[in-house]
């Protein structure tokens, strides 16, 4: 009897001390399109370049495979000053289809941060699975002597295997901070502390190897991604604007119009009659505006107010950004054959 009872202890023993098998370990994918992080300086040129492959960014973070077991899909290597909505389209159809493996906790998205504001909120739109995807980049390039990306890839895996992260989507988490993909915008051109989410607040931090919960990300409406994606012009006003541009577009087949305006929403005079000019057309108009905080509202009624511009038919953005507005009005013209009434809708935060 004392025999078993030692045999048993032993066995307990063993368990408690062996660690965590790699065959136990949850598995994340990596999907890498390219930026900063991916990128070097050129010697000749003295300027950051493509030329870091996918497994040389995983063999640049220790102690990644403590915490998953990592799958590399190389989708490209470029700029994301080069990106389209047609490339963010292929990204989300192939995030969806390897995170349809059973075993697959969650995927990182590392891209360039001139857009991955926009990537983020396009693939938050689009994709069909509701595990966890996390863009991530860098500020500085893997020759600088602190890069940012190695330790930016480390927390976005461990984002992604966390049950702290549940139900948020899609988010650009960099230097610790996580944004939802609707509500982040990039406020910095050099610092490595660029994203953040305004008066909407982050949702979480990622402090000493886990997630801290702090709110819990804003509803999303998901669309298909189309065959093709209609054509839809973004137009940011001035003073002194005569409205030319946006006829421009009206005329020269633009399916939608997002117009960034002024203040809370307004354009003057020559802007406010190409807009109705547009709206004659039958073409959707969505009003966003420049100003960081708040947003567009019905507060004006003179010509190209908000509230007349809404009262003729144009669509108010609410808080959301232009670029992503543009995103939005490109999935919502397909999916409702251009019904404005219908499109209205979507832009209701």
């Amino acid at each position: 009897m004392k025999a078993v009872k030692c045999a048993i202890c032993c066995m307990v023993f063993l368990a408690l001390s062996v660690p965590v098998s790699f065959a136990e370990l949850p598995t994340v994918v990596i999907v890498t399109t390219g930026g900063t992080i991916a990128e070097k300086t050129d010697a000749k040129t003295g300027g950051a370049v493509p030329a870091v492959s996918g497994k040389d960014l995983i063999a640049a973070v220790p102690g990644l495979d403590k915490i998953a077991r990592i799958e590399v899909v190389n989708l490209c290597n470029i700029d994301s000053s080069q990106m389209t909505p047609e490339m963010w389209a292929q990204l989300s159809k192939t995030v969806d289809a390897h995170l349809a493996g059973p075993k697959v906790k969650g995927a990182v998205v590392t891209h360039g941060t001139d857009t991955m504001a926009e990537g983020a909120y396009f693939l938050e739109l689009t994709l069909k699975s509701g595990k966890p995807v996390v863009f991530v980049g860098a500020m500085r390039d893997a020759s600088e002597v602190s890069p940012d990306g190695p330790a930016n890839i480390l927390n976005a895996v461990t984002q992604a295997c966390s049950e702290e992260a549940r139900d948020w989507g899609v988010t650009v988490t960099l230097n610790e901070y996580i944004n939802s993909a609707r509500d982040v915008v990039k406020t910095n051109s050099t610092n490595v502390q660029t994203f953040d989410s305004g008066e909407k607040g982050y949702l979480g931090y990622i402090a000493m190897g886990r997630v801290i919960r702090y709110n819990s990300a804003p509803p999303v409406r998901k669309l298909p991604i189309p065959d093709k994606l209609p054509d839809v012009a973004f137009l940011s006003t001035y003073a002194g604007d005569d409205g030319s541009f946006v006829r421009f577009a009206a005329d020269h087949g633009a399916k939608g119009i997002v117009v960034e305006a002024v203040g809370a929403g307004n354009v003057n005079a020559g802007v406010y009659e190409a807009v109705k000019y547009a709206i004659s057309k039958g073409i959707p108009v969505v009003i966003t505006t420049r100003v960081y905080h708040s947003g567009v509202w019905p507060m004006y009624a003179d010509q190209g107010g908000g509230e007349t511009l809404e009262k003729d038919g144009a669509i108010l953005a609410g808080d959301l950004p232009g670029p992503k507005a543009r995103l939005l009005l490109m999935l919502a013209i397909a999916k409702e054959k251009g019904d404005t009434s219908k499109i209205r809708g979507y832009f209701t935060r």
